[in-house]
């Protein structure tokens, strides 16, 4: 039994694919079959059941995954070790990043922390923060960057910025409402929400008060794109809501539609998570600072309130 061998039935456990698996991990298919299938026999188990599709684990391949997971970190402990020893900011490292953050935050810090930190191999993974939560517990993520509070006590979380909630309302729907909005004046039969899954959209209906109007429209759409909701909105459809950030680049006659909020103003609080394994700090620790530098200069809202991303229940 090999390393190697456990960290190619970790990736076929992770993607359910062994071909899949063996792209993710840049080796040949047949290559990863073959020492899957060399572990298999030295162990004297299955650990896949190759006839269902996806592929599954088998139950006593459940628990030989979790503990080649274990191994593999400890393995990669070490490294970590001789690489703080040594000063070292490199090699492989995967980031998950919720999709309502990726737009606008990927193209302010990347450039500057490939040019910092040559030597870090970064994957960026879209995930939803659920799907992040369940990587980053398994061994399949290094770090993430979500909207928290996540009141989880595996998960070590690093605040980068505060993020506000901007309306975007067209003329049509400004009737009544004042230069700066409150909560109280939203009605979310109005509102155009992204599709269930995204943190956001949870953020958007805990602003509100009247949640249950959303039954009473005419017209329901959930989109996973901000420019969808944006370009619907401006036909009439309803309005929205944007993080402050995805603000900044749309066009003089998109701007001429947005609304602040009143102070304090409703806001995300995004941050960098990782577990407690305390595995590649060194990097995720390079990562944080060069994500502050930057952030601090486009956001510098200080007085707003942290709405929760979680679903009100």
């Amino acid at each position: 039994m090999t390393i190697t061998q456990l960290i190619y039935a970790l990736a076929v456990a992770e993607h359910r694919n062994f071909t899949l698996a063996a792209e993710k991990i840049f080796v040949t298919q047949p290559t990863l079959s073959m020492q899957i299938q060399k572990l298999e026999e030295e162990l004297g188990v299955q650990i896949f059941d190759r006839s269902s599709k996806p592929i599954q684990l088998t139950a006593i391949g459940e628990i030989i995954i979790k503990q080649a997971q274990k191994i593999v970190d400890e393995s990669d402990r070490i490294k970590d070790l001789i690489d703080q020893e040594k000063g070292f900011i490199g090699g492989v490292f995967k980031l998950g990043i919720i999709p309502t953050v990726a737009p606008t935050l990927l193209p302010m810090f990347l450039k500057t922390f490939f040019t910092k930190y040559s030597k870090v191999h970064l994957i960026v993974e879209e995930y939803t923060t659920d799907e992040i939560i369940y990587k980053l517990k398994n061994g399949y993520l290094d770090a993430a960057i979500v909207a928290t509070p996540l009141q989880d006590s595996d998960i070590v979380e690093k605040v980068l910025y505060y993020e506000p909630f901007v309306g975007y309302i067209p003329p049509q729907f400004k009737q009544g409402l004042n230069k700066e909005i409150t909560a109280e004046e939203l009605d979310l039969k109005n509102l155009l929400l992204l599709q269930e899954g995204h943190c956001f959209r949870d953020g958007i209906i805990n602003i509100c008060k009247n949640a249950n109007a959303s039954e009473d429209r005419s017209f329901k759409l959930e989109s996973g794109s901000f420019e969808t909701l944006i370009n619907l909105s401006k036909e009439g459809l309803g309005y929205t809501l944007l993080p402050y950030l995805h603000t900044i680049n749309l066009s003089r006659d998109d701007q001429a539609n947005l609304v602040q909020f009143k102070d304090p103003k409703p806001a995300r609080e995004i941050s960098l998570i990782h577990t407690k394994n305390e595995l590649k700090v060194q990097i995720i620790n390079a990562l944080y600072d060069v994500i502050l530098s930057i952030v601090r200069g486009a956001i510098a809202f200080q007085d707003v309130k942290i709405i929760s991303p979680k679903k009100a229940k």
